[in-house]
């Protein structure tokens, strides 16, 4: 495994990560679970992801009981949450959003149900409008002071926003954001590549990226149809599923060039995928979303991979999607 430092900070995070999203509690079990997260561990993986809104909230439960039966030392990874959404179908107002109050109370039910008394990253999982950038700033920098947070940070928001939030905290000797967490991948590449490389350069962010096989586009997997054991089955993702196909029905033929320049090079196309996300030196941790441990590998390849892509190599790889 190989590790870099989230932006400016001290703290090193493995460059590939493990996230829940979908997986945990809609596809795994806690014995699934549980091998996965071994299967991370064992490799050098430090780093787990997960949110409030997972499952509401199971599949922070799940991540919990895995971690405490594990028995992994707590200084040996990290672990975050996410508030936005909240974590209950239908969520009254206090039950959602950037207020102090959700963040708070979302930070410690995070923390109960991972049974964890300190959250290592923690995001605001995307803008709210309806709450001041000083109130989001301040209640951030109150758990950090209190413990309970280490870093915070934020997912999806434009670089606008997180730039104020940067100056307002600067301006009054708070604890500024110190991560985001975009998608990055060969479909959707504009706000790492663009909008956020000031971020990264100017103010010291590191970046957590997630989805980098495009909900599995560019794993290959939906060329055919869907198979039975797919996330996009997975019940309440139906929107997802939605997505996704259209996407597959607008690129399909840059898929099919992808596919073959990876078999060209003698990988798996999800495994390509990853390494070209690892090439880019600005982003930290890759979050993968693999529900089975063969899939793993093939993800954890990726490593090696990425030391043989020359620029050659990864211009041939953008050129399958120049046309789309």
């Amino acid at each position: 495994m190989q590790y870099r430092r989230l932006g400016s900070s001290g703290l090193q995070l493995s460059v590939l990560s493990y996230g829940t999203w979908v997986t945990f509690a809609n596809q795994l079990g806690r014995g699934e679970a549980r091998e996965l997260v071994a299967q991370c561990h064992d490799r050098g993986v430090n780093f787990f992801d997960n949110a409030e809104t997972y499952a509401n909230g199971e599949s922070e439960r799940i991540l919990g009981d895995v971690l405490v039966d594990l028995r992994l030392p707590r200084d040996s990874f990290c672990v975050s949450s996410k508030a936005f959404f909240g974590a209950v179908d239908a969520p009254r107002p206090t039950q959602r959003g950037l207020s102090r109050k959700h963040l708070r109370d979302a930070c410690d039910q995070a923390l109960a149900r991972m049974r964890l008394d300190y959250l290592d990253l923690y995001f605001c999982h995307r803008p709210d409008p309806e709450v001041p950038i000083a109130e989001i700033v301040t209640t951030m920098d109150l758990l950090i002071r209190q413990g309970k947070v280490l870093y915070w940070g934020t997912s999806e928001w434009p670089a606008a926003l997180v730039l104020e939030a940067i100056a307002f905290a600067r301006g009054n000797g708070l604890i500024a954001p110190q991560m985001e967490q975009p998608q990055y991948n060969l479909l959707e590449r504009a706000r790492v590549e663009h909008e956020y490389p000031p971020l990264f350069r100017e103010h010291g962010l590191g970046a957590t990226v997630w989805s980098p096989l495009a909900s599995g586009l560019l794993s290959g997997k939906y060329a055919q149809g869907v198979p039975d054991d797919s996330r996009l089955n997975a019940e309440g993702y139906e929107w997802l599923r939605k997505l996704v196909l259209a996407r597959r029905d607008t690129v399909q033929q840059s898929l099919l060039r992808f596919s073959a320049l990876a078999d060209a090079l003698g990988a798996a196309p999800a495994t390509l995928a990853i390494a070209w996300c690892l090439r880019n030196p600005q982003v930290t941790t890759v979050i993968l979303g693999a529900s089975k441990p063969t899939q793993l590998e093939a993800n954890f390849a990726a490593l090696d991979l990425c030391a043989r892509l020359d620029a050659a190599t990864v211009a041939r790889i953008e050129a399958c999607f120049a046309s789309d």
